[in-house]
């Protein structure tokens, strides 16, 4: 009995460990497009929550998307908060190290 349970508790832990993997690796794109719709494209639920006080964190989008951000959506700015920020051109397109070849990520202290 008690080693059924523990197989059972290590077969959900490594279900649960590649399902976290998959969604890093899935969302290693241009941010998550969920974010992006969710950022251009609230639905009043989101609206709703963000007039009660909801802070949505968006992590990874670019730079230029954060800029479009702040341009289309600037009465919202007051429930967004920016992380991980990657760095774009004026065109979007993600900026590289030119040694590594790694994203560039702003850095904001957290």
């Amino acid at each position: 009995m008690k080693r059924t349970r523990e197989r059972n508790i290590h077969r959900v832990g490594l279900a649960l460990a590649g399902t976290i993997l998959l969604a890093d690796a899935a969302g290693a794109g241009a941010a998550d497009t969920w974010q992006v719709r969710l950022l251009f494209d609230p639905p009043p639920s989101q609206l709703d929550a963000e007039a009660r006080g909801r802070v949505m964190i968006y992590e990874g989008l670019t730079e230029a998307q954060v800029a479009q951000a702040m341009d289309e959506q600037f009465e919202r700015i007051g429930s967004m908060m920016f992380v991980g920020t990657v760095r774009s051109d004026e065109q979007g397109e993600v900026l590289h190290d030119t040694q590594t070849g790694e994203v560039l990520v702003e850095d904001d202290g957290c």
